[in-house]
């Protein structure tokens, strides 16, 4: 079980580098170019923002999914 915890304020490289399968909810919101140096700068709430995203859904969908992971 991860203990990693995501925030809205997470860094979008910080989480993918912790679990690199959590970068299909940012593919899910649009956020196609997870590659770019600029879009793994960015917080959750910053790309939220951006993709017209309720970040407090994503961090709460990301988080139940890293919980559930072995």
């Amino acid at each position: 079980m991860s203990t990693f915890q995501v925030t809205e304020e997470t860094i979008i490289g910080d989480l993918l580098d912790q679990d690199p399968s959590t970068g299909k909810f940012l593919m899910d919101i649009g956020m196609h170019c997870l590659g770019c140096p600029m879009s793994r700068g960015e917080t959750l709430a910053e790309a939220c923002e951006v993709h017209g995203v309720k970040v407090e859904e994503l961090v709460a969908k990301i988080n139940a999914y890293l919980k559930n992971q072995g």
